[in-house]
Order: C-alpha cells, then sequence, then structure tokens
C-alpha cells in the first residue's frame, strides 16, 4: 500500500457558486423543514417520565456517550494510520469521527424498534457535548496529523442550532402526546409522508448541486474507509451495550446512534478550515460518509424485520408454551382428579 505522507493542493474547483445556488438554497430550506418533521413525529413517541429515568439512571446514557466520543474518534484515527492516507485526507477522516450523533440515528432507531427516549437524550447530549468534546477530541487526535489549531475551527453556532433544533419539536410532540393523544396518530402519519416525500427531493437536489464532483473521492481507499467507518460504529456499540447487560433496545439504539455522524457539522468544518484549492474533492467525503451510513442503516433495518419474522416473540411462545403445558396436563380423568393427581396403585 503505497504512503502518502505529504499534503499537496488538488488540481480541483468547486462547481460555479457552489452553496449560493438556488438549488443550494432549496436543498438547505428542505432539510430544515425534514429535519423539524422528523423531530415532531418522533417527540410523539417520547415521554417526559422515561426521558427522566434515563437521566436519574444514566447507565444506559453514559455507555452510548463513551461509544460516540470513544469509538468514532480512535476508529477514523485509526483507519487513516491503517490506509496511510496523507495528511488532509487523514484530517477530513477524522473530522467526521469527531462529530457528534447525526439526527438520523433517532429515525433509523425507531425503525428498528428501539428505546426512542434513550435515543433523543442521547442526541441531544452528544450535540451539547460536542461543545467541548470536539475541540479536544480534534486537539489530541490531529497532532502529528495537521499543524494548524483546529479548535477554533469548530462551529459552536451550528451545534447550538442542531441543539434548538431538536429540542424545539420534540417538546411539542412530547406535549401534544400528554394532552392531545387523540392527534398523535395523525401527526406520525402525516410526518412519514412528508419525510418520505421531502427525502426524495432531497436525494434529487443533492444529485443536482454535486453533480459528478463526488465522483472524485470514489477511490478503492476512501470507498473502504467509508463502509467501514459506519460499520464499526454499529457494531461496537451494540457489542459495548451487551458487555453491560443492557436491554437489546437499548442495544439496537446505541449501535444507530454510533454509527450516524452530523456530517453537516463535518462539512462545516472542512469548509472553513481549508480553501477548495487544499481540501479539494475531500470536501465531499462527508457526503459519500453520509451516504454509506443510510445504506448500511437500512441493511441493519432489513436484517431486524427479517430476523422478527423468523423468530416468534415472546407473547407467542408463551401462548405456545401454555397450550403445549394444557395438552400435557388434561382436565379431569372422569374420577374427579387430574392426571397430576392420579392416584398411586393401592390407594384409595
Amino acid at each position: 500500500m503505497e504512503a502518502h505522507n505529504e499534503s499537496a493542493p488538488f488540481n480541483f474547483t468547486l462547481p460555479p457558486n457552489f452553496g449560493k445556488r438556488p438549488t443550494d438554497l432549496a436543498l438547505s430550506v428542505i432539510l430544515v423543514i425534514m429535519l423539524l418533521t422528523i423531530m415532531l413525529s418522533l417527540g410523539c413517541t417520547m415521554e417526559f417520565s422515561k426521558i427522566k429515568a434515563h437521566f436519574l439512571k444514566p447507565k444506559g446514557l453514559a455507555i452510548a456517550l463513551v461509544a460516540q466520543y470513544g469509538i468514532m474518534p480512535l476508529t477514523a484515527f485509526v483507519l487513516g494510520k491503517v490506509f496511510r492516507m496523507n495528511n488532509i485526507e487523514a484530517l477530513a477522516i477524522l473530522v467526521c469521527g469527531c462529530s457528534p450523533g447525526g439526527n438520523m440515528s433517532n429515525l433509523f432507531s425507531l425503525a428498528v424498534k428501539g428505546d426512542m427516549n434513550l435515543s433523543i437524550v442521547m442526541t441531544t447530549c452528544s450535540t451539547f457535548l460536542a461543545l467541548g468534546m470536539m475541540p479536544l477530541l480534534l486537539y489530541i487526535y490531529s497532532r502529528g496529523i495537521y499543524e494548524g489549531d483546529l479548535k477554533d475551527k469548530v462551529p459552536y453556532g451550528g451545534i447550538m442550532i442542531s441543539l434548538v433544533m431538536i429540542l424545539i419539536p420534540c417538546t411539542i410532540g412530547i406535549i401534544l402526546k400528554s394532552k392531545r393523544p387523540q392527534y398523535v396518530p395523525y401527526v406520525i402519519k402525516v410526518g412519514i409522508i412528508i419525510t418520505f416525500s421531502i427525502s426524495i427531493a432531497v436525494a434529487v437536489l443533492s444529485a443536482i448541486n454535486v453533480g459528478n464532483s463526488i465522483m472524485y473521492v470514489m477511490t478503492p481507499y476512501f470507498l473502504t474507509i467509508s463502509a467501514l467507518m459506519p460499520f464499526i460504529g454499529f457494531l461496537l456499540g451494540f457489542i459495548l451495550s451487551a458487555l453491560f447487560r443492557l436491554s437489546a433496545r437499548c442495544s439496537r439504539t446505541i449501535s444507530m446512534e454510533t454509527g450516524f455522524q452530523n456530517v453537516q457539522l463535518c462539512s462545516t468544518i472542512l469548509n472553513v478550515t481549508f480553501a477548495p484549492e487544499v481540501i479539494g474533492p475531500l470536501f465531499f467525503f462527508p457526503l459519500l460518509y453520509m451516504i454509506f451510513q443510510l445504506a448500511e442503516g437500512l441493511l441493519i433495518i432489513a436484517v431486524f424485520r427479517c430476523y422478527e419474522k423468523i423468530k416468534p416473540s415472546e407473547d407467542k411462545t408463551k401462548i405456545i408454551y401454555k397450550a403445549a403445558t394444557t395438552e400435557e396436563i388434561p382436565g379431569n380423568l372422569g374420577n374427579g382428579t387430574t392426571k397430576g393427581e392420579e392416584c398411586s396403585p393401592g390407594t384409595a
């Protein structure tokens, strides 16, 4: 494997007026609407009492945060070393690994029947902790990779906006479930329809905005790293939760929260840190990373759904067991006693 130890400018230019075109603005607005809709719908599945329980007994939350800020930055750093990426390439990967959990993790946690209260609490806490953890982790892991100072490049304003966009619609959803539960099914159904429709629009606009530029980062190394990072997050998040004897629902939730990163923050940091001629096509690495996150998340959902169909539910198992027990122990045998109470030979 050839080593690339020196950083060099790329012969690469972004599309004209990238980020300032009408389609870019439309994509930003649509993404905000999509996020608010998803958070409102998910808020309708939560309860204040269960959220409070996660804070009073924060074992699951603590394990989740350790997985988020322990596994992912280390994974990104190790992959950059293993594949012997150059300084800028390794740094682009590291920025993604040090980012907090992404909002898509909440939707995927719902799809695998995870603990939605833990999911939202973890996303909120990891986003809030990113104000301190991102500069700290970037400072620790970037030593020897990048000579500049990254701690001033963390988009604090963007992080605070992410928090507001999580907390406000979720709170409205929780209040709606508490005060007007009869409207909750309609809100969720409308939310699903809007999210599905907007997802199609996002895919189309993203393809228009990026064009063929993303092809520059579709090298074997970057494709492999983009596939491995979320997979390792999903896998180790679940294993760590299982080792600490968390429930299956919590384990699935932490797996989703660990594997999904906030790629918008990754793109922002890369954008404000490096000029286009320096970062080159690596500006699109977070988008490639997001594509693999979504693909692997959908694969996990498919596997989970198939597993559910194959494995009988606990209630069904109990019914089968009860029926089998009833068959083995029939009712009266004609003399006022059951089979288990039959008199032994020699007794009256």
